[in-house]
């Protein structure tokens, strides 16, 4: 039997997915779908079980697997998916480790793969392809006690695979991949899971200076996407990096980021000192749907910024989407310090949709 690993998301089982998949071997996966009170495991958690009762992930750190794997076993011939409910009224959850309040809420099914309708298999062909890819995309599953149904939805176009749905559940769903909080959705009387899998975060600095090399370190560390825009070759030519960005451009702002995906999944940080450089980027990314805008600055720095936009017919409402001066407060003195307290403040970000 697997050890129950700390993995958590279908996206962290990709090997273990096509391994499976790969070898025919039908497998069922239990997802929490929601929770209430203090929950070991998030919304969007998953557990791989097999027909020898093997496990992989986790949905409860332990509390419920037992009674998750009981539950979904059967659901491997049948191809059908179940709503589990458990909390401390539980026997068995108060047992293991529901009783400090929490409840949770999972939905059992067969792996998708495994089903022989069409638009089931486009789903998980397309699915996989996205997780190989970082392709982003959500996955809609319909909540039923009987046989499962899905759609793709990639936000990349707007359009959607697998089983026809209402074109409100596809708004709906790009509307949860811009929130990044995978979450319950209902159409009608109808009850919807979606999951977001999202491409990799990206991080773009404008401007290569001392903490850009520490920053771009730390970003790498936490598995972002780096993305180092300057047009002063002095700095991008001459910048000693520790860690070498992914992409690096000896070009304005304005010039780039029109090529990027300025979503909720991007993470911007303005740090060349320059107003030329930094505001030429700040005009492009206040009206775009980045999840963070930073810039390096005193308050004395921030309030002339703010004049200048301002004048450039920026909103408040705007112009405060901008967090300066950039960073947590940690009383950082040195370079190295900055890009830490920065790269919290990101992370902070990012982390409270979850």
């Amino acid at each position: 039997m697997l050890t129950l690993t700390k993995k958590q998301h279908m996206k962290e089982f990709l090997p273990l997915l096509t391994e499976w998949t790969t070898q025919d071997k039908a497998f069922s996966i239990a997802t929490v779908i929601k929770t209430w009170g203090s929950s070991p495991r998030p919304v969007g958690s998953s557990m791989l079980i097999s027909p020898e009762m093997e496990m992989a992930g986790s949905v409860s750190g332990g509390c419920v697997e037992n009674a998750v794997v009981k539950a979904a076993l059967p659901l491997m011939e049948s191809g059908q998916g179940q709503i589990l409910h458990y909390g401390i009224a539980d026997e068995e959850a108060w047992e293991v480790g529901l009783s400090c309040g929490g409840k949770i809420q999972v939905y059992a099914e067969r792996f998708l793969a495994f089903d022989k309708r069409p638009a089931e298999r486009a789903v998980w062909n397309k699915l996989q392809a996205c997780l190989e890819n970082n392709e982003a995309c959500v996955l809609l599953t319909k909540l039923v006690n009987g046989i499962s149904q899905h759609t793709l939805v990639l936000p990349k176009d707007h359009s959607a695979i697998g089983q026809e749905v209402p074109a409100e559940l596809i708004s709906e769903g790009l509307r949860v991949y811009q929130e990044r909080k995978n979450q319950l959705l209902a159409i009608g009387d109808q009850s919807y899971f979606a999951q977001v899998f999202p491409r990799k975060s990206q991080l773009i600095i404008i401007g290569a200076a001392h903490i850009t090399v520490d920053l771009v370190q730390l970003a790498n560390l936490y598995n972002f996407e780096t993305i180092v825009i300057d047009p002063r070759g002095i700095f991008t030519n001459k910048t000693q990096f520790s860690v070498a960005p992914d992409q690096i451009f000896e070009k304005y702002p304005s010039e780039v980021l029109p090529d990027f995906s300025l979503d909720a999944y991007t993470y911007t940080v303005v740090l060349s000192h320059d107003p030329k450089i930094d505001d030429n980027a700040l005009h492009l990314l206040l009206p775009s749907a980045v999840g963070y805008i930073g810039a390096l600055g005193s308050k004395k720095t921030q309030t002339k910024r703010v004049a200048r936009l301002t004048a450039a017919g920026f909103s408040e409402a705007a112009i405060a989407k901008i967090h300066s001066p950039v960073g947590m407060a940690i009383n950082a003195k040195t370079p190295k310090e900055i890009a830490l307290s920065i790269m919290g403040e990101i992370i902070k970000v990012k982390n409270e949709f979850r």
